[in-house]
């Protein structure tokens, strides 16, 4: 059986197994704790080659600044840098971004993250501009400082496996509800209820701070859009693209809500039954939905009164109170019960 050694190589990917099929190679020698890029293991399958753990001795191994850095320069990941690229151009372009705000994120292996540079402008991003960081924030390669809200995006890619890509963003109509500590009622426009549904809403933390990164944890298995308090949105999808397309369909939505409150005539809503369609279609994609764990949960967030565009956020994690029991509505019930008591005659 010939074979083809790339046991020097910590890192192997696409261009390496195609070098060895060019040889006629049908085992490859792979160094012991070797990872393999996604396309580089399709590729080993689609030509069922043989792979080998083969001894490789410290004497003979690369440094380790040069196995990220070739991992940094590899086909699969210039193709994510291009991708992250047009995406902050995009993001610019729609007015989501200002001065050097806003970050992207893609995973490029299990253990290793893409993301773009911090004071940068999306709009000036270019593939040679963007970092590799370890899943600890720890810069692995790139000439530029990585974003320090990368542990935002880190902290989605450890509680959320399907996480390939997150983009962080201040889209005005959305952040416009993220400040004032409200979220959009749900089952009004069918896109938005497939695509991102009940969207949550994180407490307030200091950016680029670990406190900061950990706000979202309650949410992001449920959500794949939650507004962040005082800040902006953070979305997470399987690519760069889809995570870009929820915010965009965040920020519409939530647009379209306060363009249709100037009219001065209630919203109409979707049945609860027609909503119950569009969230199979949801299960059907596999994007998350807090609607899809159980009977508890209405089907339907509505507007806390008749004609608004606003509603009470969900908390993040189970309290002995149902979401819907919130302070506010608390206090009325007590107000209306002393009201009724004080109509009572006294014998």
């Amino acid at each position: 059986m010939k074979s083809f050694d790339l046991s020097e190589y910590k890192f192997v990917t696409l261009a390496d197994v195609e070098a060895g099929i060019r040889a006629g190679a049908q085992e490859l020698l792979i160094r012991e704790g070797a990872v393999l890029t996604p396309s580089a293991r399709d590729a080993v399958a689609e030509r069922k080659l043989a792979l080998r753990t083969a001894a490789h001795g410290a004497a003979g191994s690369a440094p380790a600044d040069a196995a990220w850095d070739r991992l940094f320069h590899s086909p699969e990941a210039e193709a994510i840098k291009a991708e992250i690229v047009a995406v902050g151009r995009k993001l610019w372009q729609r007015q989501y971004v200002d001065g050097n705000g806003g970050n992207i994120s893609c995973r490029l292996t299990a253990e290793t993250v893409l993301c773009t540079p911090t004071l940068c402008s999306k709009a000036d991003l270019t593939p040679q501009d963007l970092c590799l960081v370890d899943l600890e924030g720890k810069q692995l390669a790139g000439g530029r400082p990585r974003t320090s809200e990368i542990l935002l995006h880190l902290e989605i890619y450890k509680h959320v496996p399907e996480a390939k890509a997150a983009v962080h963003c201040h889209p005005p109509h959305a952040t416009a509800y993220a400040i004032t500590g409200r979220v959009p009622p749900t089952c009004i426009i069918p896109e938005y209820e497939v695509f991102i549904g009940r969207v949550a809403l994180s407490p307030y933390e200091t950016p680029g701070t670990q406190r900061f990164a950990e706000t979202v944890i309650p949410f992001v298995r449920n959500h794949n859009t939650v507004l962040l308090a005082n800040h902006g949105i953070i979305c997470w999808a399987d690519t760069v693209t889809h995570a870009e397309w929820y915010a965009e369909v965040v920020d519409t939505y939530c647009w379209t809500l306060m363009l249709a409150q100037q009219l001065g005539a209630p919203l109409s809503h979707i049945p609860a039954d027609k909503a119950g369609d569009l969230l199979a279609i949801k299960q059907k994609l596999g994007l998350p939905d807090a609607r899809l764990e159980g009977d508890a949960c209405p089907v339907c967030d509505m507007p806390e009164r008749p004609g608004a565009i606003t509603t009470i956020p969900s908390p993040g994690v189970a309290s002995g109170r149902s979401p819907a029991v919130t302070d506010e509505l608390i206090a009325a019930v007590t107000e209306a019960v002393l009201r009724e008591l004080e109509k009572k005659p006294r014998g």
